[in-house]
């Protein structure tokens, strides 16, 4: 596989794992922050928004990993690959949502 392949999915898998926060607080009917806040990642969206913000990174995430290049759940690269970008924004995120929820 070659190298843009891997970042494609590998960004996929970051697309992929910021769906979750965003749709699972927009169903639940509560506020959390988007970049389309005010201010940008601080401010709270409606759940609404949060809904929508959710299944434009799902979109984003199913395009770079399954329509760019060949994605196969039975190859152990691909998977991994995927998931090291899922893995490493949640990390990310939840450094950075701690810090946000000290800071209310």
């Amino acid at each position: 596989m070659s190298w843009y392949l891997y970042v494609s999915h590998f960004l996929g898998g970051v697309f992929l794992a910021n769906a979750i926060p965003h749709v699972v607080n927009g169903i639940s009917g509560r506020s959390f922050p988007t970049l389309l806040a005010s201010p940008p990642g601080e401010g709270l969206s409606s759940p609404m928004v949060n809904v929508l913000y959710g299944a434009f990174n799902l979109t984003i995430g199913y395009v770079l990993v399954y329509h760019v290049g060949e994605f196969s759940i039975r190859r152990i690269p691909d998977v991994l690959v995927v998931g090291a970008g899922g893995l490493l924004l949640a990390i990310l995120l939840s450094r950075v949502l701690e810090s946000f929820q000290r800071g209310r």
